[in-house]
């Protein structure tokens, strides 16, 4: 997810029986995201210490949502602490959640639904050739180009 779509998921965007997380994304689209039993119990967890009726992600007055600038000194202050240097940015974690999932074989249409993008176009920024892609790519090209000219003569002419 984006930072703002993050900061401001209100309590009710979590469906612990559909296991699904409501996302309201660029130009007020919603999305459906799957959740998972750990992430789930994190944001259970994470609601116990504020118990906002309201945002998942309250700020210290808990009736308005975490400011976008908080979660972003919280993220850089993250990153310092694990040696990142400033290139390492939240963006960076959607990109690489994206390039991953393409190295595991997801449809790049799942992928460009879980992103929230309108267009596939958007997604297909994340399909440069990474070393795992490139190994894909030269094994297919090798099993489709062995033995191709084994045999023959170049014509000169």
């Amino acid at each position: 997810m984006r930072i703002t779509e993050a900061v401001t998921l209100p309590v009710s965007a979590v469906d612990s029986k559909q296991m699904v997380l409501h996302v309201i994304g660029k130009r007020n689209k919603e999305r459906v995201l799957p959740l998972t039993e750990s992430i789930l119990q994190m944001l259970r967890e994470v609601w116990k210490i504020h118990r906002s009726t309201s945002w998942l992600f309250p700020s210290r007055r808990l009736v308005t949502h975490l400011p976008d600038a908080t979660a972003r000194a919280a993220f850089i202050q993250a990153r310092n602490a694990c040696g990142f240097d400033d290139r390492f940015r939240p963006h960076s974690l959607r990109h690489s959640f994206a390039t991953h999932m393409l190295e595991r074989g997801v449809d790049i249409r799942i992928i460009q639904i879980l992103l929230g993008h309108s267009s596939l176009q958007s997604t297909e920024i994340y399909t440069h050739l990474t070393e795992p892609l490139r190994d894909q790519l030269r094994q297919l090209l090798r099993q489709t180009t062995d033995g191709l000219f084994e045999g023959r003569r170049p014509s000169h002419g």
